[in-house]
């Protein structure tokens, strides 16, 4: 149960962190909203691992590394496809794919799940799908950038699954650096700017790295103390948190396929609790 709270723990701070660092794209750009969310994260995980003393080992480092590339990849792509106005398919492909990917990756790794826990890791595919999914997007458009973002997200979340409790937070500053050097140098490529001083871009980047942080920390103990293919598919129900912020705070209409996506979600929590 431990497991299962901090995993959705995860996923609502990654909401929030999306719908916060949305807001601040809309005003300027998301090169450098991304920059300081990596930035403000890395410093969160520094700080973090100083007070919590722990012996990180070198392959614990490199599993942070390898979660950091995922992340600013997969953050790359998610911000080609909102620059190309694809994002009613590239946001659902690449949720999917973040639940997908780990969840395989637990198979290869000897993870079993009993029935009533596969009925849930199974519903929340077309749940998130269908949560995310813009009504009327044509499915061709973005479907590379979607399923690129979802591979990224999904080998940061299998990548996290990796770090055992001795190694502490040092992992995750490793991930946080590694996300900002990938976005700078992605930003750089494209000739896009990465640096503002804009007040949405310092005050929504910084609130949205300290959520991204909290969010890894949450997936992080929650594949420590259960089991990685449920954590990762619960983490990915990040886009109803955000659906939800939009319908409550922007008051966005609620189509009648996220909700059932919404009600779908539900019945995973379900499922994983009692499984």
């Amino acid at each position: 149960m431990t497991a299962l709270l901090l995993a959705l723990g995860a996923a609502a701070a990654y909401g929030v962190s999306d719908f916060v660092g949305g807001l601040s794209s809309r005003r300027t750009s998301a090169w450098p909203v991304a920059a300081v969310n990596s930035a403000v994260g890395c410093g969160c995980a520094v700080v973090g691992a100083l007070l919590l003393p722990a012996d990180a080992e070198p392959a614990d480092l490199a599993w942070g590394a390898l979660a950091g590339v995922g992340s600013g990849l997969g953050g790359a792509f998610l911000y080609r496809g909102l620059a190309r106005g694809r994002m009613g398919v590239v946001g659902p492909v690449s949720a999917v794919g973040a639940a997908l990917l780990p969840t395989l990756a637990g198979l290869l790794l000897g993870e079993r799940l009993g029935p009533v826990t596969w009925a849930g890791v199974l519903v929340a595919l077309p749940g998130i799908w269908l949560v995310a999914r813009e009504p009327g997007a044509r499915t061709d458009a973005g479907l590379v950038d979607g399923l690129l973002a979802g591979a990224g997200f999904g080998v940061l979340f299998a990548a996290t699954g990796q770090v055992p409790e001795s190694a502490g937070l040092w992992p995750l500053a490793v991930t946080q650096l590694v996300g900002l050097v990938s976005v700078v140098a992605l930003a750089a490529a494209l000739q896009e700017p990465w640096l503002s001083r804009h007040r949405a871009v310092v005050l929504g980047g910084s609130a949205a790295g300290l959520l991204t942080f909290l969010a890894l920390v949450g997936l992080l103990l929650a594949t420590q103390q259960g089991l990685l293919t449920v954590s990762a598919v619960l983490a990915s129900l990040y886009p109803a948190v955000t659906v939800l912020l939009a319908r409550v705070l922007l008051a966005e209409r609620l189509h009648r396929s996220q909700v059932g996506g919404l009600l779908l979600c539900g019945v995973t929590v379900v499922c994983v609790a009692l499984g």
